[in-house]
């Protein structure tokens, strides 16, 4: 198994960017091929203080395999998303990839 995690920080001064954020995701990332697992959601606030809260969303794809999410990553569906969805609303993110 391969899983890619993406923190995302959204645009502060866009009230609606998480939302169009987690639309964008799943109109263009969910239906592209070879994603064994797909969760896009908010940060869950905590009490605990090693639960990091800065960012506003997150992404959670588990592959088969590396190949697998290296193919998505040049899907067109991914590159779309890339260009009309997160330059347009995001500030950061940060990535996690493991296998």
């Amino acid at each position: 198994m391969f899983s890619h995690v993406v923190i995302f920080w959204t645009d502060p001064t866009n009230p609606t960017s998480a939302d169009e954020l987690i639309e964008g995701a799943n109109k263009y990332l969910k239906p592209i091929p070879g994603v064994l697992h797909y969760h896009v959601g908010r940060m869950a606030p905590s009490h605990r203080p090693v639960v990091d809260q800065s960012y506003q969303v997150a992404l959670n794809l588990v592959f088969p395999d590396k190949k697998s999410q290296d193919d998505y990553q040049i899907h067109p569906l991914h590159l779309d998303f890339v260009e009309k969805v997160f330059k347009r609303v995001c500030t950061k993110v940060v990535v996690y990839d493991f296998a």
